[in-house]
């Protein structure tokens, strides 16, 4: 069905078709921040609210459920990788794929460059693979595991991983949100590259230059780095693991796919394959075991309690807290989306827009509000891309600054959000709460801000060579 798909033909006030967001504004804002709970409720609670409201203003609950099951159906190729990268953290730490990489992480990796290196390696494979989640899900546990051991505090390890794999994730030709975004903004994927190249690399620079200058106070072991927290952890692993190169060829497979530009899925299943079968022929885990691992993660029992703690991941069962956010945050969108809470927000919003920085300024916001209110990426690119490009259409301005702008504030600012589904994933991945590793995901701040500052002094804010424009706004479409 049609997202705009109306029952009645009189538009809902606007006073009353923000209220379900505000409400989930609150309730998150309490659960979340003040008594540490899951975001769940307080997503249920807002779909619950506005589909009352909907119903007093003559919308059926025929077409509510309609509503939800529509939200619903955006999440389900983010629901499959998702599935994927379970399955693929489960048979990497069962094939000794991980504790393989954390080893030899702890024999090459400078505790001074580690930071530099770190992020360097996941925006590498990232840009290889085009998904910043199995990066985050392979190299971010191993990273993990290694800067714990030379006493890097977790907050900075995980903004590395973070940042060098959301640059990837940005640039990358093979990242569904790179190719969504364009598409939504209505100009091309090269175009968007393009332009993105104009924030993204000073951002990326000033990242790498303070993650350098930061590394350097943990450039020896004297307090910094503990050098018999090393040697246990890579006793341990050497103990419970069969260790050599046959254990690196799932990730060298899985890069090599990735730079040939297979699909994700693909490559996430040929990577899967071959980590279940080192398992079972060079580890020695028995089928039913490796089954039971693919489905319920890897169990360590090492004896050390923080090897235990960073192998003890993967699965399927174990994505299904962010799996569940995800269908209950896009359930609320649909709802919100078929009467009109977002499209009402920024028409109101459009009215102010009168000179080329309130243009960005208002799309990054239109963006971030959406991203915090759905909980999800796809939704923060999709919803404001489609309703604001014919804004920058009539006011003359290239649409690869829209584009460039919701992929700032969208993808890059997602894993910034608790609730939001790239929070909820990185803390369900690497084991730490957002707000401590957000203030240290540096690249993840710095390429929206440097965007702002383009729009204010007008640098990299090219006008449309065709002029200003007046084109109908198009309906929403299904996902």
């Amino acid at each position: 069905m049609s997202h705009n798909q109306t029952i009645n033909e009189t538009p809902i006030p606007f006073r009353y078709a923000v209220i379900p967001m505000l409400v989930m504004i609150i309730i998150m804002g309490i659960c979340v921040i003040v008594l540490k709970a899951s975001p769940h409720v307080p997503l249920l609670i807002g779909t619950a609210t506005a589909a009352f409201i909907a119903s007093r203003f003559g919308y059926t609950w025929n077409f509510i459920e309609e509503a939800c099951y529509a939200g619903i159906k955006m999440a389900l190729p983010a629901i499959l990788i998702i599935i994927m990268i379970g399955l693929t953290i489960g048979s990497w730490i069962g094939g000794g794929i991980v504790a393989t990489m954390v080893y030899y992480g702890l024999e090459l990796l400078s505790p001074s460059m580690f930071l530099f290196t770190i992020c360097s390696i996941c925006c590498i494979v990232t840009l290889a693979i085009g998904s910043s989640w199995a990066t985050m899900g392979t190299i971010g546990v191993a990273a993990m595991g290694i800067g714990h051991s030379i006493d890097i505090p977790a907050p900075m390890v995980a903004g590395a991983v973070i940042s060098g794999a959301y640059f990837g994730d940005k640039m990358s030709p093979l990242s569904d949100t790179t190719n969504l975004t364009p598409a939504v903004a209505g100009t091309d994927l090269w175009s968007h590259i393009r332009s993105m190249l104009t924030n993204t690399i000073p951002a990326y620079a000033l990242t790498i230059i303070i993650y350098t200058w930061v590394g350097m106070d943990y450039g020896t072991d004297g307090g910094m780095g503990s050098l018999e927290m090393r040697e246990a952890i890579q006793n341990t692993v050497q103990s419970n693991f069969q260790l050599g190169w046959v254990t690196l060829i799932p990730p060298v497979v899985v890069i090599t796919m990735g730079f040939r530009k297979y699909s994700v899925m693909g490559t996430l299943c040929t990577g899967v394959f071959i980590g279940a079968l080192i398992a079972v022929f060079y580890q020695g885990v028995s089928l039913d075991k490796i089954s039971g691992i693919l489905m319920n993660g890897y169990t360590a029992t090492t004896g050390q309690e923080y090897v235990d703690k960073l192998l003890t991941k993967g699965g399927i069962l174990n994505m299904g807290w962010v799996i569940t956010m995800m269908f209950l945050s896009l359930a609320f969108v649909g709802v919100l989306e078929a009467y009109g809470t977002f499209h009402a927000i920024l028409l109101k919003i459009n009215k102010v827009i009168a000179s080329r920085f309130s243009l960005v300024l208002t799309s990054a916001g239109s963006v971030l509000t959406v991203g915090m209110v759905a909980g999800e990426v796809y939704t923060s690119l999709v919803l404001p891309g489609r309703l604001m490009k014919s804004k920058y259409a009539e006011m003359g301005y290239d649409r690869s600054i829209l584009s460039r702008t919701i992929e700032d504030w969208g993808t890059l600012v997602s894993p910034l959000i608790p609730w939001n589904n790239g929070g909820a994933f990185v803390t369900s991945t690497l084991g730490i709460s957002t707000f401590l590793y957000a203030p240290f995901a540096l690249f993840c701040w710095l390429s929206p801000l440097i965007g702002l500052i383009y729009a204010a002094l007008g640098w990299f804010t090219p006008l449309d060579p065709k002029g200003p424009q007046k084109i109908e706004e198009e309906e929403m479409e299904d996902i």
